[in-house]
């Protein structure tokens, strides 16, 4: 093993234990490498000829670039074209953990760590598989979960998807999820908590929110050792009273020693930047301090680095510019308002009784998305292919699962998108 994953390894198993059993035998054995070519060219960064660096610059030392591009991007040049740093540029780090506390006031006073970018969620994911996740692996989470962990999980490290019934009664199945955690006798666990949930929309209530928490620190108090996962891939997007607008990390972050809670998210979805292609590793324990949060963050960045080195430069100055204007809580308060509209417009649209028929919606109050379940003995791939075909509609199938991405169509589209369900069930049953 390398002495700089050793030393890190050291700090984290006199901090807290229990994060190193956690660890996958990647994430102990990785590091960022402060010796080495970068430790060198650290040193050599004030130089007056500074010869380490594998970028191109001009003679008065800007970055080299074409002027076809330069003249398309409104920003110093320095902020665009060269590396940004495996961690992410520290200005955005800092500004992400500010705003961290700020959407979520239960953090407040509570020990976190300085976020490290990615290149987007679906990065991070695979960056927790890589750091926490050996072959075989459980990994506890919904009967209804975005496909894509398993490319990222299964496929990428091996992990096993152990599911758990999500609904019970319109609400979460919490007694179901806590029996998927006590199933295999006490030993590691990792959970993965998606809210809003992909596929279904849904996000718990406070009281769910609290008893999700409470669940988890029984176990922990029993000895089992747990990473929770949190994806707040479409975090903000709350539509009805009640419903926890906060992320389930902020009730988790410094829950128990035996906790070690990971947040990712980023502006994706939030910030309507698809193709920006950044997002946030954070992490959150009870007595955990400055040392032990950097020793996760350099293990973090050690992944980073060795994977695809670093993320976009251009999309990470361009969102901290946005983050900084006056006009962007304003601005993003006029997207989310049209996003309520839609949501809106689908509750309207379901309360037509004839569609009982054929399907019924699952819980739904946030998020992107909302699904409908399908009525026993249609096929919901047979269902899919005839809204296409005969009624120009799309909809995602998963299993007699019809997924609806209302964020993707207009309000004045429901009527006519269930109108089309309706329909096409009826030509299939």
């Amino acid at each position: 093993m390398n002495p700089q994953a050793k030393a890190l390894n050291e700090t984290i198993q006199s901090k807290n234990a229990t994060i190193l059993d956690l660890l996958s035998e990647k994430g102990k054995k990785i590091f960022f490498p402060k010796l080495g070519i970068l430790g060198q060219s650290a040193e050599a960064k004030s130089t007056k000829i500074n010869a380490t660096i594998g970028t191109a610059v001009e003679d008065d030392s800007s970055p080299m670039c074409l002027e076809s591009i330069r003249r398309n991007i409104n920003l110093d040049t320095n902020k665009v074209f060269p590396y940004a740093p495996s961690f992410g540029r520290p200005g955005l780090r800092a500004k992400w953990q500010e705003m961290l506390v700020e959407k979520n006031p239960k953090l407040s006073g509570k020990a976190i760590s300085l976020p490290v970018v990615t290149c987007a969620l679906t990065h991070a994911v695979s960056m927790i598989g890589y750091l926490f996740m050996n072959e075989g692996d459980k990994i506890i989470l919904p009967n209804l979960y975005w496909g894509n962990y398993n490319l990222a999980l299964t496929n990428g490290y091996g992990a096993q998807m152990q599911t758990y019934n999500q609904f019970k009664d319109n609400k979460l199945d919490l007694e179901a999820f806590e029996d998927a955690i006590n199933q295999d006798g006490i030993g590691k666990k990792i959970v993965m908590l998606n809210f809003p949930n992909n596929p279904t929309g849904y996000s718990p209530s406070i009281d769910e929110a609290q008893k999700i928490a409470d669940i988890l620190k029984s176990a922990a108090e029993k000895g089992n050792k747990i990473l929770a996962v949190c994806d707040d891939a479409y975090f903000g997007l709350v539509y009805e009273e009640g419903i926890e607008k906060q992320s389930i990390f902020a009730y988790l972050a410094d829950l128990h020693e035996n906790v070690l809670a990971v947040k990712i998210d980023g502006p994706t979805k939030e910030d309507y930047v698809w193709g920006f292609r950044v997002g946030f590793i954070t992490y959150g324990i009870k007595g955990g301090d400055a040392e032990l949060f950097a020793a996760l963050e350099n293990k973090t960045g050690g992944a980073v680095r060795g994977n695809i080195s670093n993320a976009p430069n251009p999309s990470q100055s361009l969102l901290l510019k946005a983050f900084e204007s006056p006009n962007y809580e304003k601005e993003k308060q006029e997207k989310f308002d049209i996003l309520k509209e839609r949501y809106n417009s689908i509750k309207e649209a379901l309360q037509e009784e004839k569609y009982k028929e054929y399907f019924s919606p699952l819980p739904y109050n946030s998020g992107y998305f909302m699904c409908v379940k399908l009525a026993n003995g249609l096929d919901g791939e047979l269902v899919r292919k005839t809204l296409i075909e005969k009624y120009s509609i799309g909809v995602i199938n998963i299993n007699g699962v019809l997924r609806v991405a209302f964020s993707a169509m207009r309000a004045s589209d429901s009527k006519p998108l269930f109108d089309g369900i309706y329909n096409a069930c009826k030509d299939c049953k």
